[in-house]
């Protein structure tokens, strides 16, 4: 530990701040470009697909840009994040899997060598691992878990749309047309990759199975199926859509008064799950020697250990009590 302290030690800190407003800088005006460069076109664009159209992108461009590849990446065989290149898909980011874990992973380093400087090498690790490598991919994970729930709210219009244009005449490319190009992202992007992939020469069926597989989402597995029926026997699908429109609806529901009644209990289950965590700060705040009297003590980190699986295991029990699945 001393030795890796001093090697540090060793880095000049003014290079290392240089480079962080360097790479500070860098990201500010990308985000600034992105904001401003957005053509009067895109900007009006409800979804991201439309935003490439208005770009200029072809169809192959399109397809190779939001439609995931089916080559495994290296990303794909690590242990813990090997689900991440299908969470940045659901998340909608376009990144790919590989830049994003190698700049998680400079951030981290940065950061540790940053902050080794004031504190203990065992803490700067910490705050380079969960400040760099840990919130982000849990803020995409989030961010995942936002969009098809959004997803999932705006299924019941997609459907009462594509229902009633087949219900006019047209044929269910022209519907599937409609809710790409008239519906706001995510739903309007994923449709809209769908129409690509046709437009492109794969079947129908195969291009929702495909947005079955990339969303996983039950509601979009029943309109895969559904589609994939009515292609192989025919019958009235504008029906079959507006039957499948109202019982996602009935559910969504049903999820926000099991929401609503279980309030309380989860409300309960995050106050006990922090309750361990709270008073260990007050504790460091308030009487430092508390623990630290006890911190050398060869028993110290085996009961540490002990202590936070028991606080991590009884979050998720209670966790699990309080949320329900249907």
């Amino acid at each position: 530990m001393e030795q890796i302290r001093e090697l540090i030690l060793q880095v000049d800190l003014q290079f290392v701040i240089y480079l962080g407003a360097f790479l500070g800088g860098l990201l500010l005006l990308e985000g600034l470009r992105q904001f401003f460069s957005k053509s009067s076109g895109a900007k009006e664009a409800k979804s991201k697909r439309m935003q490439l159209i208005a770009k200029g992108a072809t169809t192959e461009q399109i397809l190779k840009i939001l439609k995931p590849t089916e080559k495994k990446s290296f990303v794909e065989r690590l242990p813990l994040i090997g689900d991440l290149p299908i969470v940045l898909r659901q998340a909608g980011i376009t990144m790919a899997p590989g830049a994003f874990l190698m700049t998680c992973i400079a951030a981290a380093i940065a950061i540790f060598v940053v902050s080794a400087r004031f504190m203990s090498i065992l803490n700067a690790a910490v705050l380079g691992f969960v400040v760099g490598l840990f919130l982000p991919i849990l803020q995409v994970r989030m961010k995942r878990n936002e969009r098809l729930s959004a997803l999932v709210h705006q299924m019941p219009d997609a459907l009462d749309l594509m229902a009633r244009v087949l219900m006019v005449g047209h044929p269910l490319n022209t519907s599937l047309n409609a809710v790409a190009n008239e519906m706001p992202d995510p739903v309007g992007s994923e449709f809209g990759i769908v129409v690509d992939q046709v437009a492109f020469g794969e079947e129908l069926v195969e291009a929702f199975r495909d947005f079955a597989q990339r969303i996983d989402q039950e509601d979009v597995h029943y309109l895969a199926t559904a589609i994939a029926i009515q292609h192989g026997t025919g019958g009235d699908l504008a029906r079959v859509l507006k039957v499948l429109s109202r019982t996602i609806r009935d559910r969504l529901n049903m999820r926000k008064r099991i929401k609503a009644l279980s309030a309380e209990g989860r409300l309960t289950a995050a106050f006990l799950s922090f309750i361990p965590v709270l008073i260990f700060v007050a504790m460091q705040i308030m009487t430092p020697s508390y623990y630290g009297s006890i911190a050398n003590e060869p028993e110290a980190v085996p009961l540490g250990i002990a202590i936070i699986t028991l606080v991590i295991l009884n979050a998720l029990a209670m966790r699990k009590l309080v949320n329900f699945r249907f």
